[in-house]
């Protein structure tokens, strides 16, 4: 049986765990037929060693999307491995300790300078990494937490994360006469590294267990795993700019 993403390869970054939304990604990319090819950072023998747990091999290329020469060596190691790719997906987000859990009002700009940087330029910078590679068009892929809203504890990633939606939208509108897909997954909270490092997870969280009209299991990235996929495919062939929630419909609920 055939999968919707049969002979297309896909570059998966973010993979820190077995529990993240990258590592459902790219396990399912590839049970959907696509060649992966995996970008890890600061430890590229965790993300090596998380990825002997997929169905297939992937090669692991280290990756700060911080570092110009990390960004400018990309296009050739992954062509060496694939030759050339039909998607990217940024699973990427970081701020500062300082940036987080309620110090929204004394946050140096420092620290919200590297937020922005890692979270939300990144995804211009990655993109036009891959973009040589993607000749024929492609599809990426990023994932947000809705920034419609001020969350409790996040802080500053929301206004990173609003930074990444725009983004986004202006990549679509920049790539799309190539062929070259950008859109978003909104997804519920996780419990990832990702969620581990902001403060007070738990009180974010348990607005899900209160209004989220679908049951939303923190312990189960698939659900998000598989909307990154569906957008991956060619079953989206005229999406762009697009947000899509996959958070058990929250988003929809006022109160």
């Amino acid at each position: 049986m055939s999968g919707i993403l049969d002979g297309k390869r896909i570059l998966v970054t973010g993979v820190l765990m077995e529990s993240s939304i990258a590592f459902h990604t790219a396990k399912m990319a590839q049970e959907q037929g696509a060649e992966v090819i995996l970008t890890a950072f600061p430890r590229p023998t965790l993300t090596e060693r998380i990825a002997k747990k997929l169905p297939k091999p992937a090669k692991v290329i280290e990756l700060d999307v911080t570092n110009t020469e990390h960004l400018d060596r990309l296009e050739g190691l992954v062509r060496a491995e694939l030759g050339s790719l039909d998607g990217v997906v940024h699973s990427i987000g970081f701020a500062p300790q300082d940036a987080l859990g309620g110090n929204f009002l004394n946050t140096p700009f420092e620290s919200v300078a590297t937020a922005m940087h890692v979270s939300a330029f990144s995804l211009k910078s990655l993109t036009m990494a891959c973009r040589p590679l993607m000749a024929s068009g492609g599809s990426v892929v990023g994932l947000t937490f809705d920034a419609q809203f001020a969350w409790p504890q996040y802080d500053w990633m929301g206004p990173a994360k609003a930074a990444l939606e725009a983004t986004s939208r202006y990549l679509a509108r920049d790539l799309g006469p190539e062929n070259i897909r950008c859109n978003l997954i909104s997804a519920g909270p996780i419990r990832s590294m990702a969620a581990k490092s902001i403060p007070g997870f738990a009180d974010l969280a348990g607005v899900w267990d209160e209004r989220s009209p679908l049951k939303w299991d923190m312990n189960d990235p698939e659900p998000t795993g598989r909307g990154v996929v569906a957008l991956l495919s060619d079953w989206f062939p005229m999406t762009t700019g697009e947000i899509i929630h996959v958070d058990g419909g929250l988003h929809a609920i006022g109160a």
